[in-house]
């Protein structure tokens, strides 16, 4: 049987030499060769057009969430397996808006990462049950509290940052996304509350106490 072809990106050293054992040491996989960051995964993916790339979220510059189109166009058959510090489920949604497979924690023990290996690499999807069942209960709840109030979690967090004056640029550093999204966020805020300019929304901010 083939073995399953993984490219391993994260910025810390140790953290992959410990991935690399662990995969290398399972039948059936093999971890093809790895990267410090987004830049260096473009050009290891054309090289290699692995089977899987298990790419960290929080990594210097370009994040890895941000970095997945790209890395997917250079490779499309590429299953993506994001790993990640984050349980948050704002985090998954984003990871898989922007084209990942799976999603596991770097505190999941070395079986669960494995699996979740297998399970993108054959065509499935894979997140964390618990951190699973956490998304059902947040997009529940996020349904619920809609009809009161039009904005997401994400959009109250951006509102919440505009209020305090960050740039679109400094609000995709803080939330780990692009620039593109930040600005896509603050207009569909803008639409939604019905606001024209700054001063409005930090009004609005204001008057429902997301900011003092």
């Amino acid at each position: 049987m083939t073995d399953i072809r993984v490219l391993i990106v994260d910025d810390h050293a140790v953290v992959r030499s410990g991935l690399k054992l662990l995969l290398d040491r399972e039948p059936g996989i093999a971890a093809v060769d790895e990267a410090a960051n987004a830049d260096e995964a473009v050009f290891r993916m054309i090289e290699h057009k692995p089977d899987v790339l298990l790419i960290d979220v929080t990594m210097p510059g370009t994040s890895g969430i941000e970095a997945i189109p790209k890395l997917k166009e250079t490779s499309p058959a590429t299953k993506v397996l994001v790993l990640s510090m984050h349980d948050d489920p704002r985090y998954v949604r984003d990871a898989f808006a922007a084209g990942a497979n799976g999603y596991v924690l770097k505190e999941a023990a070395d079986s669960e990462v494995v699996a979740a290996i297998r399970e993108v690499a054959g065509g499935g999807s894979y997140v964390n049950p618990a951190l699973g069942a956490r998304m059902v209960s947040a997009e529940a709840k996020e349904a619920a509290d809609a009809q009161a109030d039009p904005l997401s979690e994400r959009e109250h967090e951006v509102l919440r940052l505009l209020a305090l004056g960050h740039t679109n640029q400094e609000i995709a550093k803080t939330l780990f996304i692009s620039v593109r999204t930040a600005e896509t966020h603050r207009a569909h805020i803008m639409q939604k509350l019905g606001l024209a300019s700054r001063a409005e929304l930090v009004h609005y901010a204001l008057a429902k106490q997301i900011i003092e």
